[in-house]
């Protein structure tokens, strides 16, 4: 019985590669590919590979979690300026000016790291917040009052998930 069952499954796969329509329908959901199951983490690694590279600007997909996390890293001195534009797509485009030091061409940021992920959420209460760096960075979290950092979070005493590390 397992060998008939191993038999269909054969069957059915080589069926698929032989038969032009289900090539089609294969070939249209090419762009289910790239579709981004996490959109913080591509937001972070588009803003790290333009840091590494020594852009001037990067231009990211836009939603209002992502624009909250580019206001706190404006808010924080972590980027030089942000700019929402609604008129790209339906979605929008977040363009932010990567600041570097003068002197030593350096960007403040060094690090970016996410931490609650989809498959593993991490969330911490009032009393549990983390302290990056000793205070020198900050943790994103999504609370129930809205997305903030470590800092306003305390103020606030409340918890919520831990979306990344800043540094």
């Amino acid at each position: 019985m397992l060998g008939d069952v191993r038999k269909k499954a054969y069957l059915s796969m080589q069926n698929a590669v032989h038969n032009p329509l289900r090539l089609a329908l294969f070939s249209s959901k090419e762009s289910l590919r790239n579709m981004i199951t996490d959109p913080i983490a591509d937001y972070l690694t588009r803003l790290r590979n333009a840091i590494h590279a020594r852009h001037k600007s990067v231009q990211i997909p836009a939603s209002k979690l992502k624009k909250e996390i580019t206001r706190l890293l404006f808010d924080n001195g972590y980027i030089k300026q942000y700019k929402f534009d609604d008129t790209v797509n339906h979605q929008g485009v977040i363009t932010i000016d990567i600041k570097y030091d003068s002197r030593t061409k350096h960007s403040p940021i060094t690090t970016l790291t996410r931490i609650s992920k989809p498959g593993h959420r991490r969330y911490v209460g009032a009393d549990e917040l983390p302290n990056v760096l000793n205070g020198l960075g900050i943790a994103i979290l999504s609370t129930s009052k809205g997305v903030m950092s470590d800092k306003e979070a305390k103020k606030e005493h409340t918890g919520g998930e831990v979306l990344c590390y800043v540094y």
